[in-house]
Formats: C-alpha cells, structure tokens, sequence
C-alpha cells in the first residue's frame, strides 16, 4: 500500500495507474475506519483494479458548534484496516493541500434536496460535503465512488450533483453495516457512554418496527412517524432532531406511504448525533 499526503504525489501515482488501463474505486472517508468503511473498501477492491482511500476531515461541513476538533482520529488505526483490506493508495492530505491560503470556490446544490431532513439542523453542511467531493472526485477521477445508504442525504445530493455537473463517474451506494444489536456503525459512536451503547439500538429497532407495521398495512406516514418518536423517546436523554417519511427519490415528504419511501431519523443521545434510515418499498 502506499501512502500518499499531498494531491501532487497522489496525481502522479494515478496517472501511473491510468497509463496501464486500471480503473479505480475510491471510498473518501473522515477516518475512524470500521467494519462499514471496510465493507466499502472491499467493494471497491473487487470491483476496480486500484482502490483509494482518502482520510479527510472536512472542516467546511461542520458548523460552529459542531464537534471538528473532538472527532475521534486515528491514522495508525486506519492504515491498518486499509492494508488488511487490500487498498492500494491511502491518501491523507492535509488541510491546507485541499483548502490554500485564500481559497473561495463552493459547490452548492440548491432546492429542498439539501433544506430538509439534515440541512434544517446543519445549515453550509451540503456546500462543505459538495465542494469537498468535488474536488476529491476531481483529484481521483475514480471510475466509481463507493458510500453507504447511512449517509442517505449525502447519497441523493452527492448523485444529483454528479449528474447535474457531468461527472464521468458511477456513485455505488453500499447498504448500511450494523452491530450485532442493530446500531449503524458510525465513527462517532465512539462518544457514546456504556449506558448510552446500551440503549442506542433502540433508533434502529423503531425503524425496524415501522417497517412491520407498513407490512401489515399501515399506510399513514404521521402515525408511523409518531410510533418512531414514542419509541426513540425512551431512550435516556434522547433529544430527536427529525423523524422523515420521505419520497426515496426527491426527499420530499410523503403523507401516505406508496412505492419506495425512505424512513429516516437523526437523534441526540448526550452530545452524539446519531443518523439512521431504512427504504421500504410498497
């Protein structure tokens, strides 16, 4: 594997790559890796020739208020997962190779697709995670670029955004890797309390529950929405920011449940923002 730290390095060793007709995969993470980082990894790995790994904490996704500096870190920790799963380059750029002295050019895409679900609560997110691809995809230029259906708003914008800008490229959407008790492995769930670890496979289990209830007829998206709420509600110091029955598609939201919807929740247990979402499909 070999280990890259500036775009430079990493251009010349893609252009090698190229000039012997590989493609490419290419998984951009914030690091912290786990088994659903792995699970992307390993997609890439067997369906590209070269796969690439990018560790990068964007600052300009996060708010003011939003935990950049205490997001857990670990590139030993990283390279390790990387090597054990066959990626070939892991690129770690610093802040200043992706954002110089007097940088000012945003990737915004505009209309309700960035304003709801996430983007009510995290205003400039979507311009910080479309302007950081952007110029990671144009670093790459991978043949495909792998995620996973967790991020399912980043999923749609970031798919949007590779039509709307002509990207010649293929988005892979991986499904979401769980825990054993159904907890969607996140990076920041590393924040979370023993007692907190406990109880956080409740989120998962209210969608899962929502689900049956849709497969036993139920069809109205406020009275599964409110069955969510009461069940993540009894989770201690639980504060929920949303709870979304959602077109799959468009993101908008749906009063009756028809065809492919997309449930979705974003809660606070503590200080640890945990996102989660199934699609289900009528």
């Amino acid at each position: 594997m070999q280990v890259i730290e500036n775009k430079v390095q990493l251009r010349a060793a893609l252009k090698q790559a190229r000039a012997g007709g590989k493609s490419v995969g290419f998984v951009p993470t914030m690091g912290y890796l786990h088994d659903g980082h792995a699970a992307l990894i390993d997609r890439a790995r067997n369906e590209n020739d070269v796969a690439v790994v990018s560790v990068f904490v964007n600052p300009t996704q996060f708010g003011p208020n939003e935990d950049l500096a205490a997001y857990p870190r670990d590139a030993e920790r990283d390279l390790a997962l990387m090597r054990a799963h066959g990626v070939d380059l892991a690129f770690f750029p610093g802040v200043e190779d992706l954002y110089p002295p007097g940088y000012t050019t945003y990737v915004t895409v505009e209309g309700p697709m960035t304003q709801t679900l996430c983007g009510r609560s995290r205003p400039g997110h979507f311009r910080g995670v479309a302007t950081i691809v952007t110029k990671l995809f144009h670093l790459v230029a991978p043949d495909r670029a792998y995620f996973g259906q967790k991020d399912c708003q980043q999923v749609a914008v970031l798919q949007r955004m590779v039509r709307d800008l002509d990207f010649d490229l293929q988005i892979v959407v991986c499904p979401t890797v769980r825990e054993v008790d159904g907890l969607a492995m996140s990076s920041r769930n590393v924040y979370l309390s023993a007692e907190q670890r406990t109880q956080a496979p409740r989120i998962a289990q209210a969608l899962f529950e929502a689900r049956e209830m849709i497969a036993k007829g139920e069809r109205r998206a406020t009275v599964l929405a409110e069955y969510i709420k009461k069940s993540i509600a009894t989770i201690d110091s639980a504060a929920i920011d949303y709870v979304s029955i959602a077109d799959s598609q468009t993101l908008s939201d749906c009063e009756m449940i028809s065809g492919e919807v997309l449930i979705a929740v974003a809660v606070k247990i503590g200080r640890t923002r945990l996102i989660d979402n199934i699609r289900v499909e009528v």
